[in-house]
């Protein structure tokens, strides 16, 4: 019996979807540091709030069930504390047009290393071109932002490319282990939950009695809700039916979107050098974007 897979249509609809949740998500994790909340209150946010409504649907699908107890350990890790807490670090030293850059410029060539690396499989020249397109107008957009930012600049890019790291891990295993949505919100929110909150309730600093009602609500709806169940699910449904080498192409136009919204927003320096960098990653980012072979029947 054939089996109909998801269609390329929805899944550059997916893609170019997070782009723009992506974006306004960098510019809401920068204002957080002034919001009162501490990074581990965010972390608490993203896991529990998203909890509230991933347990029902875990308990009525029972997603484990297709799931191997280490493809769940694994998932898990990947998008478990390490990963967030790295991440807002970022924020902390860096500017959100950093974030961009750092965690979804880098993507595609994460993507090529993966290939070469574990697949042997190599680069077209296409891809090569567009990757290397990607890879200089992030440095150049890096250098550009850091002028107009503190010293400390480079330990918030640093914590980024550890982000970058763990999230395209996601991306590429989300594809070939063909995960479905209940799985990637069981492993990623569930679990993390679970492992997470007691040890945040316990041990860890909050900022939460003391923060203004209007930061809160904004950082409770946007790190609770929009990442981890938006986006996840959105990735998994872009990764399983366009590849992940598009998926990781698409999400490089982030940096583009979150530089913009910087500039529009909270007022960081967007240059005419940063703008022209950002016209040739975008162009980068259309060479790098290939079409994902028919899936068999």
């Amino acid at each position: 019996m054939a089996h109909s897979s998801p269609s390329p249509a929805t899944g550059y609809a997916a893609a170019w979807s997070i782009v723009l949740v992506w974006s306004f998500w960098l510019i809401v994790s920068r204002v957080a540091k002034d919001s009162g909340l501490t990074i581990y209150d965010l972390a608490a946010m993203r896991y529990g709030l998203a909890s509230l409504i991933a347990l029902p649907l875990c308990l009525y699908y029972k997603p484990w069930r297709g799931l191997r107890l280490g493809q769940i350990a694994v998932i898990a890790f990947i998008l478990g504390p390490v990963y967030i807490l790295a991440v807002f670090s970022g924020f902390l030293y860096a500017p959100a047009a950093h974030g961009g850059i750092f965690m979804n410029g880098i993507l595609p060539l994460l993507s090529i290393l993966f290939a070469v690396v574990a697949l042997r499989i190599m680069p077209s020249l296409k891809q090569m071109i567009g990757a290397a397109m990607i890879l200089a107008s992030a440095v150049v957009l890096a250098w550009d932002a850091s002028a107009a930012s503190n010293a400390d600049a480079w330990i918030g890019d640093i914590l980024f490319v550890i982000g970058a790291v763990f999230f395209s891990s996601y991306v590429i295993l989300s594809e070939r282990w063909q995960l479905g949505a209940m799985q990637i919100i069981f492993c990623g929110t569930i679990v993390n939950a679970v492992i997470y909150l007691p040890i945040w309730a316990l041990w860890l600093p909050s900022g939460i009695a003391d923060a203004p009602l209007g930061p809160l609500m904004l950082q409770a709806i946007y790190q609770g809700f929009v990442p981890n169940l938006i986006g996840l699910l959105f990735i998994a449904h872009a990764s399983r039916s366009i590849g992940n080498g598009n998926t990781s192409a698409i999400l490089a136009a982030v940096p583009g979107g979150g530089a913009i919204l910087g500039a529009l927003i909270l007022g960081e320096s967007l240059s005419l050098t940063s703008i022209a960098a950002i016209v040739i990653l975008t162009i980068g980012l259309l060479i790098s974007v290939r079409r994902k072979a028919p899936a068999p029947v």
